[in-house]
């Protein structure tokens, strides 16, 4: 027989599948995925006759074997009658209620104001660093609330334009309106000794304190101690150092606060320039403005 013009024929094959024996396979495939998968003795819905046959009692349908009631159970048909079934249980079964919920109560009070307040600005003067403190009044604040504070950044508010060398301290204590100050951005030191805040039950006063971290440590030459915290003032003139020496000559009538013919503290003579060089509110008084 010539298989040589045979469309979609080779030699030594069968040719083209028909669609029938397409269904087939496809049925045979389905039903060895459905026992591998779905154990047929707990489906409600198969029954086995006394014909030895089996049935669908959702589809009203028979069955010559298991093979092939599990390859309708994967059909559309059984399907579809799968989810109209749910739908009509869902709709004729009882409401269930649902799950209570824990409902946590929100206390609503009335704002009377802002708090009064005291800020104090602070220096260690052992190692320089600053700090502050804030007192907060609350004399009517409600029973079994306490003062809560937290610092929010620039970019949190929404008040002003974020500017961040800029954060705020904020201040809440029901009935009273939450306060907030504006402090600099710096890095807060949260040691024990430098963190710290106390609420006064007895004269409703709240109390915080913090201190900023030192952003350069002061190096000391040689020899020699750093005063943290003291400012030399400069020199008012370039070169002209205050000093006991450079000092103008008391006046004739004598130094204000003493008699004029009181003894007076020994005077080296003055190394001054002329006075046309100094400042009018730096030369020394003449005779005639007594």
């Amino acid at each position: 027989m010539d298989f040589q013009h045979r469309a979609g024929g080779k030699t030594g094959s069968g040719g083209v599948a028909s669609s029938s024996e397409s269904n087939r396979d496809r049925r045979e495939r389905l039903r060895q995925l459905a026992l591998e998968t779905i154990d047929i003795n707990k489906d409600p819905y198969f029954m086995k006759n006394h014909l030895g046959s089996y049935e669908c009692k959702l589809c009203l349908t028979l069955h010559n074997n298991e093979g092939s009631y599990l390859a309708h159970t994967q059909g559309k048909k059984h399907q579809t009658n799968l989810a109209r079934r749910a739908a009509k249980e869902a709709k004729e079964a009882p409401a269930q209620p649902a799950p209570e919920k824990v409902k946590v109560e929100v206390k609503k009070f009335v704002k009377i104001g802002r708090p009064g307040y005291k800020v104090t600005k602070q220096r260690d003067p052992e190692v320089g660093q600053q700090s502050l403190l804030f007192q907060i009044d609350y004399p009517e604040i409600a029973e079994g609330i306490g003062p809560r504070h937290r610092f929010m950044s620039a970019y949190e508010q929404r008040i002003e334009p974020p500017d961040r060398r800029w954060q705020y301290l904020l201040f809440a204590a029901e009935p009273y309106e939450t306060i907030a100050f504006k402090v600099p951005s710096r890095e807060i030191d949260k040691a024990e000794t430098r963190f710290w805040t106390h609420w006064n039950r007895e004269t409703k006063q709240f109390f915080l304190q913090f201190h900023f971290k030192m952003e350069k440590a002061l190096v000391a030459p040689p020899g020699q101690a750093v005063s943290v915290g003291v400012k030399r003032p400069p020199s008012l003139i370039t070169g002209l150092h205050p000093s006991a020496d450079s000092m103008p000559p008391p006046p004739p009538g004598g130094i204000h606060g003493m008699p004029p013919g009181g003894p007076m503290p020994p005077q080296m003579p003055p190394q001054m320039p002329p006075p046309g060089a100094l400042p009018p509110h730096l030369r020394p008084p003449l005779p005639s403005d007594m």
